[in-house]
């Protein structure tokens, strides 16, 4: 298994790579640069001044030589200075990913509790009442996309029953610390998380019901069967652990769709996170801020990928054992 997990590590570092310099290369191509946006910001300036913050923001230079100033910058931790907030790259970066993560940490963690255990109740007795409902419900869920039930869950719980926050990460100005601001931030993600973790809740639980409904009709399960292995211990044992693989899969490829969607929870939410951050480096056509941010993205998906890989290997060690014989 370590020989197949540092083929995956390698081979994530020249990914990292390639998905810098192509993201350089796009927001190359991309009309204007920080400086048009920081002019129409402050409603103009004259050629000199254009010119001054074009040297000092070494906008003057070409892409190539930019690029690499930027990977040998990158090298030794230096991330870049925001153009758009005038600050370190990584400073910015620092102060909103927790807020995300938090998000995306507890979503995923629902997720996928909720999806194995409805996915194996659903899975252990495919086509009676039970299944049946979870099924419809899960395909209802899935359909329903992530801002809208965002907006439903607002209006029953924060505009009708008043029970939860409707916005923000935690209370402004509260001087809460310790536990009880442990609290409030966990009472104002409830929403959000509920938002993006029950979409991908019903993902989890569709890929186990089918995946254990496939394995039922398997020929081990039959010889395990005669063997007079049944009931829980072979619902659990010989057929849910071998449903779980492409729900592992599925979770690493869905680190990315997850991130994607933080970004619009976050918007819905007004919550002060990643995604938000990403937005207004859009909005300022702050290159550096938004190189780091499509970095941190890359490596977080790619991190996450790798721990799938790891937890497939060994859920099956014949995984790391072929990959380790190729």
């Amino acid at each position: 298994m370590t020989g197949l997990l540092l083929r995956r590590f390698a081979g994530a570092v020249v990914v990292l790579a390639l998905v810098v310099v192509g993201a350089f290369f796009l927001l190359e191509a991309a009309p204007g640069d920080a400086i048009d946006a920081y002019v129409a910001g402050i409603g103009g300036a004259d050629a000199g001044r254009i010119a001054q913050l074009r040297t000092e923001w070494g906008l003057d230079r070409g892409p190539v030589p930019r690029l690499g100033a930027y990977a040998v910058a990158l090298l030794h931790g230096d991330l870049g200075w925001s153009t758009g907030f005038q600050r370190p790259v990584r400073d910015l970066l620092l102060e909103r990913l927790p807020v995300t993560f938090a998000m995306m940490g507890s979503a995923l963690a629902m997720a996928l509790l909720l999806g194995v255990v409805l996915g194996f109740a659903a899975g252990a007795r495919p086509d009676v009442w039970l299944d049946r409902i979870l099924s419809v419900g899960s395909l209802a869920l899935y359909a329903m996309p992530g801002f809208w039930l965002s907006l439903v869950l607002i209006a029953v719980f924060s505009v009708s029953l008043r029970w939860l926050p409707a916005s923000g990460f935690e209370t402004i100005a509260s001087d809460k610390t310790g536990l009880a601001r442990g609290l409030d931030i966990a009472r104002h993600l409830v929403l959000p998380v509920s938002s993006l973790g029950l979409v991908y809740m019903t993902l989890f639980l569709r890929l186990l019901r089918d995946g254990m409904e496939e394995i039922w009709s398997a020929d081990f399960i039959r010889a395990a069967r005669a063997r007079g292995i049944s009931g829980l211990r072979l619902s659990l044992r010989h057929v849910a652990c071998n449903a779980l693989a492409p729900v592992i899969t599925m979770l690493g490829l869905q680190s990315a769709s997850l991130l994607g969607g933080s970004v619009v929870i976050e918007s819905v939410f007004a919550i002060p996170g990643f995604g938000r951050l990403a937005a207004e480096a859009v909005a300022r056509r702050d290159t550096p801020l938004l190189l780091g941010v499509v970095l941190c993205s890359a490596v977080v998906v790619l991190a996450m990928n790798l721990l799938a890989d790891a937890a497939q290997a060994w859920l099956d060690p014949r995984i790391g054992t072929a990959g380790g014989s190729q």
